[in-house]
Formats: C-alpha cells, sequence, structure tokens
C-alpha cells in the first residue's frame, strides 16, 4: 500500500521500489515483510544474520529520523525484540506503522547515492555523489540529464571530490566502478527505471548504494510517483517551421504606431528607414492613410505580410494576432503576459496563434535582426552579414550583444529574440539555425527555456559550435519532498551537465558571451588536433604566472616545453635571464621583437603542435617613449602572419594595459588581427573563456 503526500504524489514502501528496481538489474537485500513484531520472526527466518528491521507506513519516508530503523540483528529472534520495541516508540511520536520490513545487512563498504527528480524544464536528472550521512554533509555530487551514456556515468564518478574514496583511499580496497557505473545505468540509461516511470517521476533515490571491491547493492530506496498527466504539452507538437521568411521578409506590418503620441510602433518603422529595407513595410491603424511617410492599412486581415511587429496593449494583443490569418510570423513584443502574472492572457495569446495557424515570437521580446534580410529592431545603419546567429529570451540583452559585438567587429547572420516563448521556443530555432547555411556560430541567452527537454536533445545533435548565456541560474532551487537528491538538484546545477553532455559552452556574462562567438567565429573549422594543450607566449615573468594561473583555474593545460626544444629557442637567444618554460617569457624593448615571438613559436610548433598559442602584449611598453602605435601594428602584422602561416593552430592575442594607447589604437589592433583571423582580448580571463569555448568545439559532446 502506498501513501499519498500534500501534493498527491504517491510514496510507494520501500519494499514495493525495491521489487521494482530488481526488475531492472539493480541489486537489493534478500528480504521479507510482515504486518506485525511478532510476524518478524516469520519473516526472518529463512534470511542470513545480521539483519535489518525496519518500519514502513505514512510519514516514514525519512526512517532513520524517525528511529524506524534497526541494524546488526544476530537472530529472527532479536528482530523480533527490535521491532516491537520500535513500534512502541514510533506510536509514542504519533506514526503508524503499516508493516515491517527485515532484510539480510548488507557488508560494509563505500555508501553512494543515486537519485532522479523531475526538472520542470529539462524533465529527468540523474544524481549521484558519496551516500549515507556524505550527501547531507558534503553535498558531493554530480549531474547528467536522462537518458545517459555509459560515458555519462564514469564522467559523473570522475567530477566527484571524494573519487579517491572510490578507488581505494589510505589502504582501502578500491570499490567495483563497473558494478557502480551498471547501477547509474540501470535507473537513468536509456531503457533504465528512469524511462519506465515516464510522466509519472517525481523523485526518486537510491541512498544508500553500497559499494564494495565486487559488487554495488542498494539497502534503501524511496519512489514518489505522480499521477500521469492528461494534459499534452504545447512543445514539440507543432509542425517543423521554416524560418526563411522570419529572417528575410519580403513585406513587413507594424502594429501600434500611432499619429499623435510617438511609440514603440512608430520607433520601429524609424528602424526599417534607417536599415533601408527593401520590402514594402505598413503600418496598421484603423482610420490613418499614413504614419510618418509609411502608408496605412486598417487591419493585419488581409495585410498579405510575411511579418508583423505588434506594439499594442498587452490586452489588445490576442484580438490582433486572430486578424492575422495568413501571415507567416507575428512577434508581440508587447509585455504583460505571464512574465507578470497574468498567464492566462498569454494561454490566450497562444490558442488566437494556433486558431488563426501563424507563429508566434514572444511575447515580451523586441524583434529580429538580420543584415543579410532586413531585419531589425535597431537604430541606425545594420552591420555587414556574418556567420554568428543569437536567440535571446532578452531583447535588450541580444541588441548589446548585437551593438557591442559589431563595434568589436563581429557580424551576425541572423537574431531573433524569443522573450516568453508562448509558442516558437529557443530549441526550435536552434534546429533551423543548426542547419542554416549562413550561420557557422550560435549564441544563447536563456532564463526560461520552456522546451528544455527539446533544447537538450537539440544540442546533442547540432554539429555547430554553441555558447549559452544563462541568466537567474542562483534564484531556484528544488525543495526536497520525499529525498535529498531533490534538494540538491537546482537551475545552477543542471546547466553544467547539460554542457557536459552536449559540449557547450556555458559563460557567466555578456562579455564573455561575446567574447566566446569572436573567438569561434573567427577559428570556425580551423582543424586543430585535439588536445588540451595550450602555449602562452610574452613579455614579464609576472604576466606570464599570473596567465598561468588564469588558465589552470579555467581548466586549460599549460603542457610543458619538451626538453628537446630548448637547445633550439638558446640558438634563438632565448633562456638568458628568463625559464625557458610554458608560459615562454620573451623580453621586449619600447620597439618590441616580433620576429623573436614569430620564430619561437615555430620552433615550438614543429616539435610540439600546441592546439593553441596565446601572445599577449603589453600595449604600455609601446608607448612609455612616445604615441606613435607603429611599433605595436608591425607586431601585430607579424602575430598575423604567423597565424596564417599555422593553419593547425589557433592563435590568440591578448592586448593588456590597452587604456596605456592612444585613442583609436586598440581598434586598429583589432582590426589588424582580425583581418588575420585572430580573436583579440583585453584580459587573460577573457581569453581563457574564450579558448576553452574554443576546446570544447573541436572535441564536441563532452
Amino acid at each position: 500500500m502506498s501513501a499519498s503526500n500534500a501534493s498527491g504524489a504517491a510514496a510507494l514502501h520501500e519494499h514495493e521500489v525495491k521489487s521494482r528496481i530488481s526488475g531492472h538489474g539493480i541489486v537489493v537485500p534478500r528480504g521479507a515483510t510482515a504486518a506485525s513484531p511478532d510476524a518478524v520472526e516469520g519473516a526472518a527466518s529463512g534470511l542470513t544474520p545480521p539483519l535489518v528491521v525496519k518500519a514502513y507506513g505514512p510519514g516514514l519516508l525519512h526512517k532513520s529520523d524517525a528511529g524506524a530503523v534497526r541494524l546488526g540483528l544476530e537472530s529472527a529472534t532479536a528482530a523480533r525484540a527490535a521491532a516491537a520495541e520500535m513500534l512502541g516508540s514510533l506510536q509514542a511520536q504519533g506514526y503508524v506503522p503499516e508493516g515491517f520490513l527485515v532484510e539480510e545487512q548488507a557488508p560494509p563498504g563505500v555508501e553512494v547515492i543515486v537519485g532522479a527528480v523531475r526538472d520542470p524544464a529539462f524533465g529527468p536528472v540523474l544524481l549521484a555523489g558519496l551516500g549515507g550521512i556524505w550527501t547531507e554533509v558534503l553535498r558531493d555530487t554530480a549531474l547528467r540529464l536522462c537518458p545517459i551514456t555509459e560515458a555519462d556515468a564514469r564522467a559523473m564518478l570522475d567530477e566527484l571530490r571524494g573519487r579517491a574514496i572510490l578507488d581505494g583511499f589510505r589502504g582501502g580496497p578500491a570499490i567495483d566502478r563497473d558494478a557502480l557505473v551498471k547501477v547509474l545505468l540501470a535507473v537513468g540509461g536509456e531503457g533504465g527505471f528512469v524511462e519506465s516511470l515516464g510522466d509519472r517521476l517525481e523523485e526518486f533515490e537510491l541512498n544508500p548504494v553500497i559499494c564494495g571491491p565486487s559488487g554495488a547493492i542498494a539497502v534503501d530506496a524511496r519512489l514518489l510517483e505522480a499521477a500521469p498527466s492528461p494534459t499534452v504539452s504545447a512543445y514539440g507538437d507543432t509542425p517543423s517551421t521554416d524560418f526563411d521568411r522570419l529572417f528575410a521578409p519580403r513585406s513587413v506590418a507594424v502594429v501600434g504606431a500611432s499619429t499623435k503620441k510617438p511609440n514603440f510602433g512608430n520607433m520601429f518603422l524609424g528602424f526599417y528607414k534607417a536599415a533601408g529595407f527593401k520590402g514594402r513595410v505598413v503600418a496598421v491603424h484603423p482610420t490613418a492613410p499614413e504614419i510618418d511617410g509609411v502608408l496605412c492599412v486598417p487591419s493585419l486581415a488581409g495585410s498579405e505580410v510575411d511579418y508583423a511587429l505588434v506594439a499594442v496593449p498587452a490586452a489588445r494583443c490576442p484580438a490582433v494576432v486572430r486578424e492575422s490569418a495568413g501571415i507567416p510570423f507575428v512577434q508581440v513584443m508587447s509585455g504583460g503576459f505571464r512574465e507578470m502574472g497574468e498567464p492566462a492572457l498569454e494561454e490566450e495569446l497562444l490558442a488566437a496563434a494556433r486558431e488563426t495557424g501563424v507563429r508566434l515570437l514572444g511575447p515580451n521580446c523586441m524583434g529580429v535582426y538580420s543584415p543579410a534580410g532586413g531585419q531589425t529592431f535597431l537604430g541606425g545603419e545594420q552591420g555587414r552579414p556574418g556567420r554568428i546567429a543569437l536567440v535571446s529570451q532578452s531583447g535588450g540583452l541580444a541588441g548589446e550583444v548585437i551593438k557591442v559585438g559589431e563595434r568589436r567587429g563581429l557580424a551576425f547572420s541572423k537574431v531573433a529574440t524569443v522573450g516568453n516563448s508562448a509558442d516558437v521556443t529557443p530549441a526550435e530555432l536552434l534546429r533551423y539555425l543548426a542547419d542554416d547555411a549562413e550561420t557557422s556560430v550560435i549564441g544563447l541567452y536563456l532564463e526560461d527555456p520552456r522546451d528544455g527537454r527539446g533544447l537538450f536533445d537539440t544540442l546533442r545533435s547540432v554539429r555547430k559550435p554553441v555558447a549559452v548565456l544563462v541568466g537567474g541560474r542562483s534564484g531556484q532551487g528544488r525543495k526536497a519532498a520525499a529525498s535529498h537528491t531533490g534538494g540538491m538538484i537546482s537551475d545552477a546545477r543542471v546547466w553544467p551537465a547539460l554542457a557536459a553532455q552536449t559540449g557547450i559552452t556555458l559563460v557567466t556574462s555578456q562579455d564573455d558571451l561575446i567574447g566566446a562567438l569572436d573567438f569561434l567565429d573567427l577559428h570556425a573549422g580551423r582543424p586543430v588536433p585535439a588536445g588540451p594543450g595550450l602555449l602562452v607566449i610574452g613579455p614579464s615573468g609576472g604576466a606570464g604566472v599570473l596567465a598561468a594561473d588564469v588558465f589552470d583555474a579555467a581548466g586549460l593545460d599549460l603542457t610543458p616545453l619538451p626538453d628537446s626544444i630548448r637547445d633550439a629557442l638558446r640558438e634563438l637567444g632565448l633562456g638568458a635571464g628568463s625559464s625557458l618554460a610554458n608560459p615562454l617569457e620573451i623580453p621586449v624593448g619600447p620597439m618590441g621583437r616580433p620576429e623573436l615571438v614569430r620564430r619561437a613559436a615555430q620552433v615550438i610548433l614543429a616539435q610540439h603542435p600546441y592546439p593553441d598559442v596565446i601572445i599577449h602584449i603589453n600595449a604600455q611598453s609601446f608607448f612609455t617613449f612616445g604615441d606613435t602605435a607603429d611599433p605595436l601594428l608591425a607586431y601585430i602584422h607579424t602575430i598575423g602572419a604567423l597565424q596564417q602561416e599555422l593553419r593547425n593552430t589557433r592563435v590568440t592575442l591578448v592586448l593588456r594595459n590597452s587604456e596605456c594607447a592612444p585613442p583609436g589604437v586598440e581598434d586598429a589592433v583589432r582590426d589588424v588581427a582580425r583581418s588575420a583571423g585572430i580573436p583579440l582580448y583585453r584580459t587573460m580571463e577573457a581569453a581563457a573563456v574564450a579558448v576553452n569555448a574554443g576546446k570544447r568545439s573541436s572535441r564536441g559532446t563532452a
């Protein structure tokens, strides 16, 4: 018999859960149940001591906390006595046990927790870590989205801070890792227990799984099972959409421009004018013949446009969308829906889109940007068409990424803002961009992906590099209902798990997103050798030491220089007053010594093919004795020539202390570097994020 909690989810008794998981190949102790203490002795008669007795019933999910567990019982008689004593204690606390489970006690070993919960966005998530009391004390756990692979399972164990305990710490025996991996796969792999539960999974936990040299046995099991949902997800049931006309519309309608007081609608009419949109633009107004020189039509109905941008009060938006039959794409810029506590109004908006057959972007977003297609939601001239795409749930942030990125030389293919993603989701646009011939690099800014499972599935199949910035990761923890697992899975932990399984790069700031996209774009398709190796070259031993710290913290390996290279470097005049190591210090005077840097890199790479070379320069040293930029630019040209020679190496440039250069010099340096395919950064930290993105894109799925 199962109990139900306040949410309506059913909490199965431990022996019921164990019966079900044993069918998936998970080893559990031999045991039997008894309805009363007197029946415990008979139930235990066929078991081998030492024995364990546990009470089960309403409220006894955490048995140890209630005193509903007795260990180390040496006979069936002792088990009966323990059950009788336990019954009295539990009744005094207000518990009414339904029965008792008596089992053979597992031999001692390393205790591990294996659990799963259903994340609201991403679905089933698997957790593994040190179990027993260490679960709460250390919270040393690793996560992956289900279903996992064997490689995922082994990577989870390698991520644990306490993994040395698994391998035999201070003379202790190593556990049977293969057996534990089998447990993880039996729970969270394809065809595993979690998959068998489907939508019924609420929370599941094995804690502990006792692991020894010759196996793993789950001695405690909890399952909170939800009633199957009768509703069908709004995501994944829409037909595949060709978004070509979204990014290159032949005609555009703007709804909401005013003849009296300029508003957002008028602003967008101005944007299309400034961008020189070559197609037809109309404004929608019930009476006016024109607004700001743009022809008006009375309604979207029959307007024969490819794209409509709606900027009217939220309450009017559903009616506007109902007039849009025949228009492929409608973007609702207006806010005031789910994000403002009005989910019913957003559902009405979505229903209107479904009734008319249009695809809805938003609400609560800004628009679309595509220089090649004439789309814009920004003022001024558009940038040149490029290969970088961006999908953002924030229109303001997307605008900043575009403007700052273009200022730094980035060029965009397609940018879509999707706001609340009531209909078109980031996952759907990602699938389109993955096959878009004009896009080679994709950036995402997400807060609530809506279709998280679709996003996960899509990211696993995308073969283009993807950099993701997530907002709000620190805000939403998950409360544990029946297990510790639920309390240790949160937004902040699910995203790194998704990154580990898909090979995407997670960044933590807008600047790092721009930097990663820059690196991935400039070095896209460069065939670099596999491996973590990184070579750092530049002046100043102190700067090199700090660089080593930064790259080490980022998980990047500054592979030492082979001894065979040192003689060749000494022949170049290096090594006097500085060590021949990685980072390699090459002192420079005020005029620089770029040829020496170039030749040193050639010598090293001829014998050891580092995938990435970081060259850092102190801008201040070039302007201590004058304000001419010629020596610095000559240095950059030489580094650019080096990149042209090194077809299988990614060169990255760090211009330290750039504020010491006269105005305009940093832009000139960036232009020269970009023309050679080299990204430029101001700090080692920014370069480390970008190089890490390149490493992840090179090796694919982690």
